[in-house]
This record gives C-alpha cells, sequence and structure tokens, in this order.
C-alpha cells in the first residue's frame, strides 16, 4: 500500500509539472499569433490544463473503466466551477463581460445539458442505453471542432496579452509542449492505476475515487493557474481556463474516449449530473445577483459552499 501511494504521488507531480511545462510552450506559441488573454485562457490553457483530465479518462476508457474516465471529467468540472473559481472570486471578483455572459457562459450550458441528454439518452427518452456509444463520442468531438473554430476565429488580433513575461524561443517553447506531454503520459498512468489499487484495496468505488481523488488531482494544473491570474490580477485568464477546460472536458475528453470504448453510465447518479448543471448555472447566476456583471467574492463563497454539500453527500453515501 505504502508504494501504491508513493507512486501515486510521483504520478501526480509529473502530471501537473508535465502541464505547467504543456501550458507555458503552449501559451508561448499562442502569443505569437496574437490571441487575447481569454481566448489563450479559453482554448491554448483550458486545453493545457485539461491534458491530466484526458491523459487519466483515456487511459480509463483503453482500460474499460467506464467509472474513471467518466467519473473523473464529471468530478472535474465541478471541482473547477465550484471550488477553483469559487476560491479565485474570493481572491479576486473577476468581471464578466458581455462576450462572458451572452456567449461563453450560455455555450457552457449547452454543452452541459447536452452530455446529461445523450448520457441518459435511455431514462429520458427511452431509447438506447445510459452512457455515451462511438456515436455520441462523434457527436461531441464535432462540437469540439466548430467551437475551436470559432474560438480561434474571434480571438485573433485581439488587444489583450495574455501576460508581460520575456518571451520564449520557439524552440524552447516546442521542447517544453514535447516534455510536457511525455511527463503528462507516464505520470496519468501511473496515478490511474495507484489509484485504482488503493481504492480497490480500501474497497472503494471507482466512481467515488474518480469523482474525488483523481478529480481534485488531475485539476492541480487548474488551481494553481487560475491562483497566479487572480494574483496577476488576470481574472479573464482565470474566467477562460476554467470555461475552456470545462468544455474540453466534456467535448474532447469524452467524446474521444466514447470512440475508444463506449461509456456506461451505470455508475453515474442524477445527483451527480445535477451538481454539474448548477455548478454550469450558477457562473450564469453570478451575472444577476450581487454585483451584477462579477463574479464577487459572495459568489465565490456561495460556490465552495455547494462544492463542500456536494462532498460530503458523496462521503456520507459511500
Amino acid at each position: 500500500m505504502l508504494l501504491q501511494i508513493l507512486l501515486l504521488l510521483v504520478g501526480l507531480a509529473l502530471v501537473v509539472f508535465g502541464a505547467d511545462y504543456l501550458v507555458d510552450g503552449a501559451s508561448a506559441i499562442a502569443r505569437r499569433v496574437g490571441l487575447s488573454e481569454f481566448v489563450i485562457g479559453l482554448t491554448i490553457v483550458g486545453m493545457g490544463t485539461s491534458a491530466p483530465e484526458m491523459v487519466v479518462s483515456f487511459i480509463g476508457a483503453f482500460q474499460g473503466n467506464a467509472d474513471i474516465s467518466v467519473g473523473n471529467v464529471v468530478g472535474s468540472n465541478i471541482f473547477n466551477a465550484l471550488l477553483i473559481l469559487g476560491i479565485t472570486g474570493i481572491l479576486l471578483p473577476m468581471a464578466i463581460t458581455p462576450e462572458n455572459r451572452k456567449q461563453d457562459i450560455p455555450i457552457n450550458i449547452l454543452v452541459t445539458v447536452a452530455l446529461i441528454l445523450l448520457g441518459f439518452k435511455h431514462t429520458i427518452f427511452g431509447i438506447g442505453t445510459d452512457g455515451l456509444d462511438r456515436i455520441d463520442g462523434a457527436i461531441l468531438l464535432l462540437m469540439f471542432i466548430a467551437y475551436m473554430w470559432r474560438s480561434f476565429a474571434t480571438g485573433k488580433g485581439a488587444e489583450e496579452v495574455a501576460d508581460d513575461a520575456k518571451p520564449l524561443k520557439l524552440g524552447w517553447a516546442i521542447v517544453m509542449i514535447v516534455g510536457g506531454i511525455a511527463a503528462l503520459i507516464f505520470g496519468g498512468e501511473l496515478f490511474v492505476n495507484s489509484a485504482t489499487h488503493i481504492a480497490h484495496s480500501a474497497g472503494i468505488s471507482d466512481k467515488f475515487i474518480a469523482i474525488t481523488l483523481l478529480a481534485g488531482g488531475t485539476s492541480m494544473p487548474e488551481l494553481a493557474t487560475c491562483i497566479a491570474a487572480a494574483v496577476k490580477k488576470k481574472g479573464q485568464l482565470a474566467l477562460g481556463n476554467i470555461i475552456g477546460s470545462n468544455l474540453f472536458n466534456i467535448l474532447l475528453i469524452l467524446g474521444g474516449s466514447a470512440l475508444i470504448h463506449p461509456l456506461s453510465f451505470a455508475g453515474i447518479s442524477f445527483v451527480d449530473m445535477g451538481v454539474l448543471l448548477v455548478s454550469a448555472l450558477v457562473l450564469w447566476t453570478s451575472c444577476l445577483v450581487g454585483k451584477k456583471n462579477t463574479l464577487d467574492r459572495l459568489d465565490g463563497v456561495l460556490m465552495v459552499l455547494i462544492w463542500v454539500a456536494y462532498m460530503a453527500y458523496l462521503v456520507v453515501n459511500l
């Protein structure tokens, strides 16, 4: 057991540091083509910080473990939208722009609803089985391609710059990307295998370990990125990072995982998906309550409390 815990920590360290190098390298290249702060957060940084979830979920799919793949994404999105954005909002109240309010946040809600409808199509519509088959995976991936096209098409030529750091040389940026991906793949496999072994040894279900330990661990890059953005007073980068990460998790990661191996939703309850939907809706309601068009400290406290309540529910229902 001690060896598995050590391997788990080593895997987590590789995942976090690998994601960090991947984000820095990808962001350096993105700045060269003139993307705005929000769009860099939404696309490049969002994809980079979602890389741990992608590795963990793809490995779970290859191993035929749907609870790991689905639970990791559901848990990560809840962790991102409630705990990470909540903490960031407490540290740095974030302005929500008209484009965030009219486009980015509604897209996040729409994609979450689409996942629920596809994942529970038997329960809701009486067709197929509850889960994502390869056709569902293809639908999600097509939505991902359309989303990426829209993001880059509307983000070029913006005035904002991601940060004031000294630009990296192109060659070094590429090395960071390749090294980051290698660390993510190796670390992700260590992390998944060790976490699953520990969970089984303790008699804990794959779903619980995926929604809590795996989700929290693979969301560490998002947490680090958002806290750093809060310290640097770059709220749009933090907001873009979380919205982008959550969309990547559903569209690219679950879509790709379903193509690798159909994913059953048997281990996911309506409570889990309900909290996922609430985590998407609460960001929209922050535009309307408290200080309008701002994710303020009150919103942040509410988000954290919802996350704590959900974690308590999971523990009670082990």
